[in-house]
């Protein structure tokens, strides 16, 4: 099984949505994070002469889920083409190892508790 952490522009959270759906996973988590990249902050001029920094600390969206090995990789690669489009396409993806999962409810565990 593995874990995606997906982090994104907030603006873009019904497409990664719509995109887990489309893969059949039947939950995520997502919050509002706060944070920065290595890009160095940009210069807005609204005109007449002002200039003004864009914030460094950034309002981000974090999405986790964990699915099969298999599935991961699908939705790895559907995320990647979907998010390098469009005009914000900043963002990363980190993939963890989980070792167990356990279903409270049924008492499943491994990937049948997913």
């Amino acid at each position: 099984m593995k874990k995606l952490e997906v982090i994104f522009a907030h603006e873009r959270l019904i497409e990664v949505n719509n995109l887990l759906h489309k893969h059949r996973i039947g939950g995520m988590s997502f919050y509002l994070i706060r944070g920065r990249g290595s890009t160095k902050d940009e210069t807005i001029s609204p005109g007449r002469g002002l200039e003004r920094k864009v914030p460094e600390f950034l309002i981000k969206t974090k999405v986790e889920v964990v699915t099969t090995d298999e599935t991961a990789s699908r939705i790895i690669d559907d995320i990647l083409k979907v998010m390098s489009t469009g005009s914000n396409r900043r963002g990363k993806i980190f993939v963890y190892d989980v070792v167990e999962a356990y279903d409270f409810k049924n008492k499943d565990s491994g990937d049948a508790a997913l």
